[in-house]
């Protein structure tokens, strides 16, 4: 079973509503959370212990043709137990996956995208998402 958790800061200047859907389109998660991080500043947190709850994300990786590039990327942010990854905010909102290396890159913060499990685990997520 793996750990799924989809995290995405919420500045003062943006909708929480719109933030929600940005994870939501990629991930049918289980739970969501809004934590209060500071004045204005709060996360929004997706958990899920499925990799079926990655549908979503699966669907428009397929629909983009990028199956090669998420499966290099994948594997490249793969460590002993864990992936994790950013995406660009602003296009999972938009229902488009863009993946980045840095927070510097995403102007209203990044997605981020963690997934915890053992190896064998983390290979059939990768598998799952770029077949």
């Amino acid at each position: 079973m793996v750990e799924v958790l989809v995290e995405a800061e919420v500045r003062p200047t943006e909708d929480i509503e719109k933030v929600k859907k940005a994870l939501l389109n990629i991930v049918k998660p289980e739970e969501i959370e809004v934590e209060e991080v500071t004045s204005g500043f709060r996360v929004l947190r997706a958990k899920c212990s499925r990799v079926e709850c990655f549908e979503p994300l699966r669907g428009i990786i397929k629909l983009q043709q990028i199956e090669p590039a998420v499966r290099a990327h994948l594997e490249k942010y793969m460590r002993e137990d864990s992936i994790t990854i950013l995406l660009h905010k602003q296009a999972c909102y938009a229902g488009r996956v863009s993946l980045i290396d840095s927070e510097r890159e995403s102007p209203l913060g990044p997605v981020k995208l963690s997934i915890k499990g053992s190896r064998e685990e983390l290979k059939k997520t990768i598998e799952y998402l770029a077949k």
